[in-house]
């Protein structure tokens, strides 16, 4: 049914179970930090099998996400659903998301994205916030499946580097050529 829906131009539509959510995309605050991160990491993982890809959705049961940016193997075939749909959450490696402003829109990506990825058994979810702090960049590992949480957090302000601990993008860095400055 999501695949069906008539949405306004600048929208995506993401499946929490049996909940729908639209949300708009396209913003260069945006915009700017993942096509900078997508080109570096996509050039950290050559030669790994793994690559970097923006806006791809990714399936999990009856839910589908579609993270800002995701790392799954290099060729994708090997990695989508049957129906091709999207890459199988078990395929994916590393999920990015960078915060959008708002309540909501936070809510979203700090509380019901994470508990699905790490439901979903997804190894390494960062989120790259603006809106925490003056900037910070989270770095969750170590999943629980059965309780949708992240048991490891690093968290470190703008302008501070950090790095990948594990998976494919292991030692990649998140530095402030990615995020820019601290704010405030």
């Amino acid at each position: 049914m999501w695949q069906t829906l008539d949405l306004p131009e600048g929208s995506r539509v993401e499946l929490f179970g049996a909940t729908i959510e639209m949300s708009t995309f396209g913003h260069p605050d945006h915009a700017r930090p993942l096509n900078c991160l997508c080109r570096a990491m996509d050039g950290y993982l050559v030669g790994t099998g793994y690559a970097a890809y923006m806006a791809m959705t990714v399936v999990h049961g009856r839910s589908a996400w579609i993270p800002d940016v995701c790392v799954a193997p290099r060729e994708p075939e090997e990695a989508l659903t049957e129906d091709g749909l999207g890459f199988a959450a078990s395929a994916v490696k590393l999920v990015v998301e960078v915060v959008s402003p708002g309540h909501e829109n936070q809510q979203r990506d700090r509380v019901r994205k994470r508990r699905a990825y790490a439901g979903a058994g997804i190894p390494v979810y960062v989120l790259i916030d603006d809106h925490d702090n003056h900037g910070t960049v989270t770095v969750l590992t170590s999943p629980s499946p059965d309780e949708g949480t992240y048991a490891a957090e690093t968290r470190a302000p703008y302008g501070t580097e950090v790095e990948i601990p594990e998976g494919p993008a292991k030692g990649f860095a998140i530095t402030e050529k990615i995020t820019g400055r601290r704010q405030g």
